[in-house]
């Protein structure tokens, strides 16, 4: 397409017919729009750093601080859940991990160790009662 100025109408005093390309860059403009840019559009990528879930346990620790502390394993486990907090507001994902790690072990554990002495909380006096009659 030629893009230099051109005038529409022309003027009166003069017998020239309008342009021929005029006319058809007209018409293309009506059809297709206005003309676009020859250049690709560029993009720009923004990289958003996903948040990487890292669970603490804290809840779970502090249920079996309060409930199963037995062998203070939940205290244990509620300690390391708190440093695998404090590690994750700091941006160290691998300790927060770490730590978030050894306290699920350490709250399975505590969880176990407690399930088994209420049964057996249970299942002892009600064998001891059972022998005595």
């Amino acid at each position: 397409m030629n893009h230099t100025v051109q005038t529409f109408f022309t003027p009166a005093g003069t017998n020239r017919p309008p342009n021929y390309e005029m006319l058809k860059e007209e018409h293309e403009v009506a059809t297709l729009g206005a003309p676009h840019n020859p250049v690709p559009p560029t993009s720009t990528v923004i990289h958003i750093r996903s948040k990487t879930s890292v669970p603490d346990h804290v809840v779970w620790s502090l249920f079996n601080t309060l409930f199963m502390n037995s062998c203070c394993l939940g205290f244990i486990a509620f300690a390391y859940s708190v440093k695998s907090r404090d590690r994750k507001m700091v941006g160290d994902l691998t300790g927060a991990q770490a730590y978030a790690s050894t306290a699920k072990c350490l709250n399975v554990w505590a969880l176990i160790v407690g399930i088994v002495m209420t049964i057996l909380l249970i299942i002892i006096p009600i064998l001891i009662l059972q022998a005595y009659q």
